[in-house]
């Protein structure tokens, strides 16, 4: 069946509605023959899916994450399958790969576009439209990736934003070594690599901060978290003002008012992995 590219972002995929779906069977040929070569070449694992599972069929969640390599995209949507699907924002221009062939993939795995350094609210309300239908997004906040290309990675406060008009809470993430893949001038390397969830976090969490800081401050604390995972080490230990040099420390308020991540959280000992 032929879709447009247009159609299959405004089709849900994964929710609570299941009409009008965008049709799973592309999707499903794609994470197993993706699913494999990951599991071949870099026996991936996946630490906390439980998290993930305990949000199936009861409200839409956010997974944010770090952006170190391209191959994150597919380490994390392979993670989340085959019992969940993940509607990743991706950049529009991979859209146009192949004379859109590329595009027709990448939305039929349920990949929708987002236009960078733009506020683009197409997107933005597009996300919020499907967390309400209790899907799940998937965002790379920062915007690039980390190390690669000539821009510098930043704290962009849509997450928090999405989360708001979708009313839904974030929960952090992050792939560890895919960044080792293949670095500029070396050969290709096949570390194992992992992909990590961290606790949900909710918008109420941040309800102490002033009003005019608020979503830039819960967009911090959760690249934070993020950043926690993929050095498996305590959040309180992460430097954000050295990678993040240009945008607002919050490491001070943050010590002083440690927050409680787990309000009106789903029973998660009820999650089962399929």
């Amino acid at each position: 069946m032929f879709l447009s590219r247009e159609e299959m972002f405004d089709r849900s995929l994964g929710g609570i509605s299941q009409e009008n779906e965008v049709p799973h069977w592309a999707g499903n040929i794609a994470y197993v023959v993706v699913a494999l070569v990951l599991k071949l070449f870099f026996r991936y694992r996946v630490e906390n899916r439980e998290v993930l599972r305990a949000f199936k069929g009861k409200q839409g969640v956010i997974v944010a994450s770090n952006h170190t390599s391209y191959l994150d995209v597919a380490f994390m949507w392979c993670a989340i399958r085959p019992a969940q699907w993940i509607r990743l924002m991706a950049r529009d221009s991979l859209f146009e790969t192949a004379g859109g062939f590329g595009g027709q993939i990448i939305a039929r795995a349920g990949a929708f576009p987002v236009k960078r350094d733009s506020a683009d609210r197409t997107s933005i309300k597009r996300a919020a439209r499907m967390l309400k239908n209790g899907e799940m997004v998937g965002i790379f906040p920062e915007g690039t990736r980390r190390g690669k290309g000539s821009q510098e990675p930043a704290i962009h406060g849509g997450v928090a934003l999405i989360a708001k008009m979708g009313n839904a809470p974030i929960i952090p993430a992050t792939v560890r070594n895919a960044e080792k893949i293949k670095r500029k001038g070396e050969r290709i390397r096949f570390p194992q690599v992992s992909v990590a969830f961290g606790k949900p976090l909710y918008l109420e969490n941040f309800n102490f901060v002033a009003k005019e800081d608020r979503l830039e401050a819960c967009s911090w604390y959760v690249m934070r978290e993020c950043y926690a995972l993929f050095y498996n080490i305590p959040a309180s230990e992460v430097d954000m003002p050295q990678l993040f040099p240009h945008s607002k420390d919050y490491t001070q308020l943050f010590a002083e008012h440690p927050l409680d991540t787990l309000i009106s959280t789903p029973d998660a000992s009820s999650a089962k992995e399929e």
